[in-house]
């Protein structure tokens, strides 16, 4: 119950501030900031050198995969039946296919789960940012008929991505330095990712204008809350897959859209008003959907 009201208690505490305008318009960006460059890169070496690695975890790795390549078909069917614009259809395929992986994802864990299941979210985690960086970056520079798109760009977006090199010398590191001595300052970092992940998404949640786009954003968070999800249930049953991993898998899959997509929407024109939309309604939604979610898993049969 505790992770319960801090989850509602920072949001709205974010909402309060905002508001009451005693913060600076784009105080978001400066937590923004510690959160991507000191307590994502602190959540990797706390739990990656600790996970014993078998091929059960190829599936957390590849769900977001999965999930970024039907968003884009579905997307893509929609954007061809309804003739949105380009930038639009960019936009879409942004914050309908990329989970909020740690933001949301990682509080919500620890309020359904337990805290050491993060070990399994946060492989999720790092492929979503990963496809972000990648091919999320191709689409958006794509789409916004703005920049070229450049290799060089590209390259530069994913070696820069701190959470990303954070996993990468978190996964190397280990085996020729002993950390252990770091690690209760690891914990204390990682510890701030959910409260000020939280109090930042208050700081940012809008919903004006939402009922004349309306049909964009229910169809993009229909696929990010109800079909994604539910693909990655089908596909786990099918492969006969079970326990923590398949249910943490299927649950971070079930996560709202992942901020920073949004922020890169709006950073390449690519119809801010509908991406922000998507964010923040999909977020208010996420703690329905993600309850029944949960009562699906618990109930599915995957011990």
């Amino acid at each position: 119950m505790a992770n319960f009201i801090l989850i509602g208690l920072c949001i709205v505490a974010g909402i309060l501030f905002r508001k009451s305008k005693s913060l600076p318009k784009d105080a978001h960006k400066g937590i923004n900031a510690w959160i991507i460059y000191i307590a994502l890169p602190a959540v990797s070496f706390k739990y990656l050198p600790h996970i014993v690695w078998t091929k059960d975890l190829l599936f957390p790795a590849l769900a977001p995969i999965c999930v970024w390549l039907i968003g884009w078909v579905f997307i893509t069917f929609y954007a061809k039946i309804t003739h949105v614009s380009r930038a639009t259809s960019g936009g879409l395929k942004l914050v309908s296919s990329l989970s909020n992986t740690s933001f949301i994802g990682f509080p919500l864990i620890i309020a359904y789960f337990s805290e050491k299941e993060l070990a399994i979210a946060i492989i999720c985690d790092q492929i979503t940012f990963t496809l972000l960086s990648t091919i999320g970056i191709i689409v958006a520079i794509r789409s916004s008929q703005q920049q070229k798109l450049s290799a060089k760009l590209v390259l530069k977006k994913v070696l820069t991505f701190p959470p990303l090199i954070g996993c990468v010398l978190a996964l190397i590191l280990p085996h020729y330095l002993d950390l252990s001595s770091l690690d209760i300052l690891f914990d204390k970092l990682a510890g701030t990712v959910g409260p000020l992940a939280l109090f930042s998404i208050g700081l940012q949640l809008k919903f004006g204008g939402w009922f004349s786009e309306i049909k964009h954003v229910s169809f993009a968070l229909f696929y990010k809350l109800i079909l994604a999800p539910l693909v990655v249930f089908v596909i786990a049953l099918l492969l006969g897959m079970s326990g923590m991993i398949a249910k943490i898998t299927i649950f971070e899959m079930a996560m709202p859209t992942l901020l920073t997509a949004g922020v890169v929407a709006d950073q390449y024109n690519l119809n801010p008003k509908v991406s922000n939309l998507v964010v923040g309604i999909g977020i208010l939604l996420s703690f329905i959907t993600t309850g029944i979610w949960w009562l699906v898993l618990h109930y599915s049969g995957l011990v």
